[in-house]
């Protein structure tokens, strides 16, 4: 029998879940200030219309809650949901949203300066997605249960957790790095990657955050 879903991960769920029927509801052209936008400020015509976009402080945390589609948001949902739970669990449920948050945020960051890069050179896309925000889980949850066997989807191959992250994080990288299979934010997975594993490591006391002993 599964435990119960704990409250910060049941949050998160709703949230995203709400926020994707509000997209629905308001249309994309509504919404377009609350995505992740390259820095600068651009003009794009949306739906016959010349808007302006660019990017913008809250968006760092917003675009997070956002999803390009229902497969988008069920993916990420399903995975949320399958790590997310023991590992609020571990961390308890105010350090796992403070957590959940700074893999969001940080992949933003990374995200963003490969928008914007993109950007210069002519391609203007914006991101959206808790993505970042689930490969930081991910990662916490492999380093919290090693060796805990779970099951992907595709193939269904069972592995060690710290297998899988290891697995995800190398194709992640070759996949960002070569540019293949484009729309999908490969920088930004790593970037949720990176912040959580040096939140994590400061909580520790560890490298890079060894604290000097008296």
């Amino acid at each position: 029998m599964m435990p119960p879903v704990p409250p910060i991960t049941k949050v998160l769920l709703l949230a995203c879940g709400l926020v994707y029927v509000l997209q629905l509801v308001l249309g994309e052209l509504a919404m377009l200030p609350f995505m992740l936008w390259p820095a600068g400020e651009y003009t794009r015509a949306f739906n016959g219309q010349i808007v302006s976009v660019g990017f913008l402080p809250w968006q760092l945390f917003t675009y997070g809650f956002m999803h390009g589609s229902e497969t988008h948001l069920l993916f990420n949902l399903l995975a949320l949901w399958m790590f997310g739970g023991d590992v609020e669990r571990v961390l308890g449920p105010r350090r796992y949203l403070l957590y959940v948050l700074t893999c969001i945020v940080g992949a933003g960051l990374i995200q963003l300066v490969v928008t914007t890069m993109a950007a210069q050179s002519g391609e203007l896309y914006n991101t959206v997605g808790i993505s970042g925000g689930v490969f930081g889980v991910l990662l916490a949850f492999g380093m919290a249960f090693p060796n805990r066997q779970v099951m992907l989807l595709i193939p269904p191959i069972p592995m060690k957790a710290r297998t899988l992250v290891v697995v995800y994080g190398v194709i992640e990288l070759v996949l960002g790095v070569s540019g293949t299979r484009t729309g999908i934010a490969h920088f930004a997975h790593l970037g949720g990657m990176l912040f959580g594993f040096l939140l994590l490591q400061y909580w520790r006391g560890r490298w890079p955050f060894e604290r000097r002993r008296p």
